[in-house]
């Protein structure tokens, strides 16, 4: 890369990594900056426009999932938008505050070179430096370059700045693929194996052909799995048909709507009250104690709703219910919505279900772990991405080392600024209910932050700060990889407010505090 390194350098102060939700997120809160925001496709959306499926939808109700200051046209709608409706509102909030004239499409990001050092080397880069204690994050001059490759050819442009934004999240970019003993992986299966992301790319004529009187087998139970296993049956239906299976590995739950026994989902987790019962980051001693004393409370709210799922979900009959708790699924961001015809197309006799913990290929299909083989001509394999290999691969030594932590978790504070990496923010790494809502909440307070509008703790603190954090992630569920704040992420945002000098409190009076729902339109700017 160094020798197609040009002498001619555009230079500016802040470049956003990414058009999805978290870059338009942040090219709106950082438009005074005039960014420079570089999207490898040639559209915005992101992860909802490249990686979803016609049956795609959002898994939470739409007032859930928007930004601040531009509701959703019909936001009490209580059908969930699909991808194309949240692409079209994305476009138009970028539209209307204008933010789309600082996008450059087709503009792929392949290196990050870091200049900031004392030497303006990566290799220069001290730790005992403190990149970002009690000092301003914008330092006058470029800290990182970025090498840029049109689509349209294959010259690389250099760009510096001194401030980098990474928004290319944890989807839609790296497939998470198995690995196989030898002789035992997709080269020795006759039909076809792709990735979900390979198969997003299919236009709807591609997916049709790919599924239609094929036996096809999903590998993994998530929501792109389900979602799959949908369409594989809709395609399958008539006598010529073939049933869909879904080999799954690890069982996780899923709700049809977001009512319990007739009572909002909301009212267990997403108010003030409801996190109230769960652990969080730097509680004094007496909620520590309180947290311990109404933990039978917690547990009893977690089997009170499995217990609904139980009784209104076939889960008993296909095997399909899981040995952990509701809680850790929700904890982890993994609650997924089901479609409204899944189990019904299961009843029919089109989606089937296979249990194990090891697979591999054979020549017709896919082995279990117990020597069971099953035909297929189609493998479609529901993994998930690895979108930190992403973000590794441009970043140099010895930031590269650092993005992740010895547990495999980002250690960003605020889910936003990793206090060892000088000048760069990542923000769509850390996961919530609504990750819109963690986006644009997280991109206000790096804007004010990069006005010196307040100050940065110190290095060690924000570290602290964030390891407090993961532990409680640990402690809550076995999934905590994830990152999810799902459980405290009403306190996560009162200290974000609180730095920012915000008012903690948001609603009107003390009973909408207690136990109404927070959502992205309490946390409108204060004037």
């Amino acid at each position: 890369m160094e020798s197609n390194k040009k002498n001619t350098i555009r230079v500016s102060k802040v470049g956003i990594i990414g058009a999805g939700i978290s870059g338009i997120a942040a090219a709106k809160q950082l438009k005074r900056y005039h960014p420079i925001v570089f999207e490898a496709t040639d559209s915005i959306g992101g992860v909802w426009r490249h990686c979803s499926y016609k049956s795609t939808k959002l898994q939470t109700p739409r007032c859930d999932y928007e930004f601040s200051d531009y509701p959703w046209p019909e936001r009490d709608n209580s059908n969930f938008p699909s991808s194309v409706e949240i692409v079209d509102y994305v476009h138009n909030y970028a539209t209307h505050f204008d933010v789309l004239k600082y996008v450059k499409f087709n503009s792929k990001v392949v290196e990050f070179r870091f200049v900031g050092g004392d030497h303006g080397t990566a290799a220069a880069y001290r730790y005992d430096q403190k990149p970002v204690e009690n000092g301003t994050l914008l330092t006058g001059h470029p800290v990182w370059e970025v090498a840029v490759q049109s689509n349209q050819s294959e010259t690389i442009q250099w760009y510096a700045f001194e401030y980098l934004v990474v928004c290319i999240g944890k989807y839609g970019d790296i497939p998470r693929m198995p690995v196989f003993p030898s002789h035992k992986g997709p080269e020795v299966f006759n039909g076809k194996v792709l990735h979900t992301l390979d198969y997003c790319k299919l236009d709807e004529e591609e997916r049709n052909q790919l599924l239609k009187g094929k036996k096809v087998v999903v590998i993994g139970y998530k929501k792109s799995a389900i979602d799959l296993a949908v369409e594989c049956a809709e395609a399958n239906q008539g006598p010529d048909g073939q049933p869909c299976t879904m080999v799954i590995r690890t069982l996780h739950w899923t709700v049809p709507s977001y009512w319990i026994w007739g009572l909002p989902f909301f009212l267990f987790y997403s108010t003030r009250f409801s996190q109230f019962l769960h652990e969080r980051p730097n509680q004094s001693l007496l909620k520590a104690l309180l947290c311990l004393f109404l933990s039978p409370l917690r547990k009893g709210m977690s089997k009170f709703i499995e217990s609904y799922l139980a009784w209104k979900l076939p889960l008993v009959k296909y095997g399909l219910k899981p040995d952990h708790p509701f809680e850790e699924d929700y904890a982890s961001c993994q609650m997924a919505i089901l479609p409204e015809n899944f189990f019904t197309e299961a009843d029919e006799g089109r989606i089937l279900f296979k249990r194990t913990s090891k697979w591999s290929f054979w020549s017709g299909g896919i082995e279990l772990e117990d020597k069971t083989r099953l035909e297929a001509d189609v493998v479609v394999l529901a993994t998930g991405f690895d979108g930190k290999k992403k973000l590794k691969s441009l970043l140099p030594e010895p930031f590269r080392s650092l993005v992740e932590d010895t547990s495999g978790i980002m250690p960003l504070y605020r889910g936003t600024i990793h206090p060892l990496i000088p000048g760069m923010a990542f923000v769509g790494y850390l996961e919530s209910v609504s990750n819109l809502h963690s986006a644009e909440l997280r991109c206000k307070w790096l804007s004010r932050a990069l006005d010196d509008q307040f100050k940065l703790p110190a290095v060690e603190k924000m570290l602290e700060q964030v390891a407090k954090e993961i532990e409680v992630t640990k402690r809550t569920t076995r999934f905590y990889k994830r990152h999810c704040i799902s459980t405290f992420s009403i306190n996560h945002s009162d200290e974000i407010c609180e730095e920012m000098g915000w008012s903690t409190w948001r609603k009107k009076n003390w009973f909408l505090e207690a136990f109404s729902a927070y959502n992205n339109q309490d946390y409108e700017e204060e004037k």
